[in-house]
C-alpha cells in the first residue's frame, strides 16, 4: 500500500486545465448526473456513500451545492456532521453515523464524517492513540459492512486545499457579507494546528484504505467540482443499471 503524503501532491489544476472548458465539461457531466442517480433510484438494487473531508474552508459546503443540486432531492440525502451532541456522546462513536447510512436507490452525502472521531479528537487529545487506531478498525468493519453486505458504494473524498488558500477563504468570511454567516473565530485557532490535522489525515489515508480516497485539489473550486462529478460519474455508469418493467 502505498503512502499518501500531502506535501507531494498539487492543490491545482494541472497546467492546460483552462477554466471555462472544465467547467462545460462539468455541466454535461452534472446533466448525465441528474439521469444516473434517477436510474439508481427506480431500480433501488444498489447506494452510493460519498464522504466528504477537509480542512475548514476547504469548499465541502460548495462541493455539496455544486454537485448535487442537479439531482432529484428525493433520491439525495445530504448529512453534515458536527459536534456530537450529548446524546450521541453516551453511545459509540458509530452510532450517529450508521443510523444515516443509504437505503438502496439512494446517494448518501456525507459532509464531515465517522473520520472526525479519528482526527479532531486525536489533534486535542481527546483520544490516545492506542483508542484511534482500534476506530479505524472499527471504521473498517464498518465500510466493508456496507460494501459487502448492502450493495453500497462509497466514494471518500479528501478536498487537498493549500494552507494558503484556507487562510485566504477564512478572511474573506470577515469581509464579505455572503460569507460572513460562516465566521467563527476558532477556525484560526484551528488553522495553527494545519501541520498535526495533517499528520492524523495521512494516517487516516493509510490505516483506513480498505475503501481507497481519492485526494481532491480544491484550491480552484471548478477543478474540484470536475474531479468530484466525473468520479461519481464513473461510478455510477460502472453500476450498468435498468429501469425496471412496468409492474403487474
Amino acid at each position: 500500500m502505498s503512502t499518501i503524503r500531502l506535501k507531494d501532491i498539487a492543490t491545482t489544476a494541472p497546467k492546460g486545465f483552462k477554466k471555462e472548458a472544465v467547467k462545460k465539461k462539468t455541466e454535461a457531466i452534472l446533466n448525465d448526473l441528474n439521469e444516473l442517480q434517477n436510474l439508481l433510484y427506480a431500480e433501488a438494487k444498489n447506494s452510493l456513500l460519498i464522504v466528504i473531508q477537509g480542512m475548514d474552508a476547504a469548499g465541502k459546503d460548495g462541493l455539496t451545492r455544486d454537485v448535487f443540486t442537479s439531482m432529484n432531492p428525493q433520491g439525495v440525502n445530504v448529512k453534515p456532521f458536527k459536534e456530537p451532541t450529548l446524546e450521541e456522546l453516551s453511545h459509540d462513536f458509530l452510532w450517529r453515523i450508521h443510523k444515516d447510512a443509504p437505503a438502496k436507490g439512494m446517494i448518501q452525502v456525507f459532509n464531515r464524517s465517522h473520520y472526525e472521531d479519528v482526527l479532531v479528537t486525536r489533534v486535542h487529545g481527546m483520544t490516545d492513540d492506542k483508542t484511534a487506531y482500534k476506530r479505524m478498525e472499527v471504521i473498517n468493519d464498518f465500510e466493508k459492512l456496507l460494501t459487502e453486505h448492502n450493495n453500497t458504494t462509497i466514494l471518500k473524498f479528501y478536498l487537498h486545499v493549500s494552507h494558503e488558500e484556507q487562510l485566504k477563504r477564512l478572511e474573506a468570511r470577515i469581509d464579505d457579507p455572503r460569507k460572513m454567516w460562516k465566521y467563527n473565530v476558532k477556525d484560526f485557532e484551528e488553522s495553527k494546528l494545519w501541520d498535526r490535522y495533517r499528520k492524523y489525515y495521512e494516517e487516516v489515508f493509510h490505516h483506513c484504505n480498505h475503501v481507497p480516497w481519492h485526494i481532491i485539489p480544491a484550491d480552484q473550486n471548478w477543478y474540484k467540482s470536475y474531479l468530484v462529478a466525473q468520479e461519481i460519474q464513473k461510478t455510477l455508469k460502472d453500476f450498468k443499471m435498468r429501469y425496471p418493467g412496468m409492474k403487474k
